[in-house]
């Protein structure tokens, strides 16, 4: 029988997470949606761009690969300035940057400057993800992490659904006051990170024990949780660079290498392989629209399969299962010429990767050190980001050298049961 004073303590406990949760969680996801849009947009752009700067498949997917070549090189050294300087400056430093860039790809004039323009852009988000990642952790504790990644990075498919219907709207702008419609694009959607950035510096507190608009006793309800939820082992004196080159942190590194090669072709070239299909269809707005069926459906999977990680307290599984979702979406879309068919398949590997996404950074975390895990999640991140930053250009080649995206989607597929296996492996004690 539970005690009344326990139950007390756990009622006490939900009423501080619900409160960091109203505080924290909506605002991080509104800084996830600005930046998300920034990343992708230029998948929208292509829909006009590519002709108008004398792009085929291969220099658009080089121009995506520059992008995520910068965000490797600044991955690891941005987060260790977050944990130096903390999140309210390093994240406020990095979204008006992400503003200034991308809103800059206005004056892109042919492949070049758009190659440079795009790695400026990289360099400019790097450090984002693993640092709002390595943020959450100072907050909130392992019984509620997957729901925590969960809600945060339904950002990613939400901005799909948003961005989708909205850039195919933007892009009909073609011409207004002399611009372009993919430049209208760039122009309009890098406003909010800007203003996003101001607000970041005078929002976010870095650590509970700063936290003003806690009371003495939920920052101490909070620390005790966090305290008492450190996964045994994590406090070993192991340095930096031993874990970070240690078996687990390179499995999980190839492992989310493969999971985000699935979430950056969805992103990269969904409404190209939606135009594809529906061959007849002519406006942009509709192609836009029909992008945005997936990410609607994905927004509601994820919180639902995420909740369920957490009360099971069970993160390989729910993260390898929705994988071989994934999985099969990749090869529906590749054996079926039915336009619907496809849709269902884009359908099954959007909910499929992120909500294996999400379930994956809730694994992660118990394995890795205090000490090292702004390194090691930096350096797991850089994998994805490698996976990223190759799949444009291997899917572009692809593409043009097979005259469809059915190679370039099996490849995708491949990766995906790669990363299942590495997954059951990392979880299995070396022998």
């Amino acid at each position: 029988m539970i005690q009344p004073a326990a139950v007390g303590a756990i009622r006490e406990e939900k009423q501080v997470m619900r409160k960091i949760f109203r505080r924290l969680i909506g605002f991080l996801f509104a800084l996830y949606i600005a930046t998300y849009i920034d990343r992708i947009n230029i998948s929208f752009a292509a829909l006009s761009m590519n002709q108008a700067l004398g792009l085929n498949a291969t220099m658009f997917g080089f121009a995506n690969s520059l992008f995520y070549a910068g965000y490797v090189a600044f991955e690891i050294p941005s987060n260790l300035l977050l944990a130096r300087y903390g999140a309210r400056i390093w994240l406020s430093r990095i979204k008006i940057t992400i503003g200034i860039t991308s809103a800059a790809t206005i004056l892109a004039t042919g492949p070049n400057s758009l190659y440079l323009l795009r790695l400026l852009v990289g360099i400019a988000e790097a450090g984002f993800v693993p640092g709002v990642l390595l943020y959450l952790t100072y907050w909130f504790p392992q019984s509620y992490r997957a729901r925590a990644n969960a809600w945060l990075m339904i950002g990613m498919p939400a901005t799909i659904m948003i961005a989708s219907p909205l850039s195919g709207l933007v892009l009909d702008m073609d011409g207004a006051l002399g611009l372009a419609g993919w430049q209208w694009l760039f122009l309009l959607e890098a406003m909010p990170s800007l203003i996003l950035g101001i607000v970041t510096y005078f929002y976010l507190t870095d650590r509970p024990a700063q936290a003003s608009w806690l009371t003495p006793s939920e920052r101490e309800v909070l620390q005790q949780t966090l305290d008492r939820e450190q996964p045994a082992g994590t406090k070993a004196k192991q340095s930096v660079w031993s874990e970070i080159r240690s078996r687990k942190v390179v499995l999980l590194t190839l492992a989310y290498f493969c999971i985000v090669t699935t979430l950056n072709t969805n992103a990269v070239w969904a409404p190209q392989i939606i135009r594809e299909v529906f061959a007849a269809t002519t406006t942009l707005s509709y192609i836009g629209f029909l992008a945005a069926i997936a990410p609607f459906f994905t927004v509601i999977a994820m919180p639902i399969w995420s909740a369920r990680s957490d009360r099971q307290n069970e993160r390989t599984w729910h993260t390898v299962i929705p994988m071989g979702l994934a999985a099969i979406g990749w090869l529906m879309i590749t054996v079926s010429d039915i336009g619907w068919v496809r849709i269902f398949g884009l359908i099954l590997v959007s909910v499929g990767a992120f909500a294996a996404l999400a379930v994956f950074w809730a694994l992660t975390a118990p394995l890795l050190s205090t000490k090292s895990r702004p390194a090691s999640i930096a350096l797991i991140n850089s994998g994805g980001i490698l996976g990223a930053a190759l799949s444009p250009l291997i899917v572009g080649y692809l593409r043009d050298f097979t005259g469809s995206f059915d190679t370039a989607l099996w490849y995708a597929s491949m990766l995906l049961a790669i990363g299942i296996v590495l997954l059951f492996v990392v979880r299995r004690p070396p022998s």
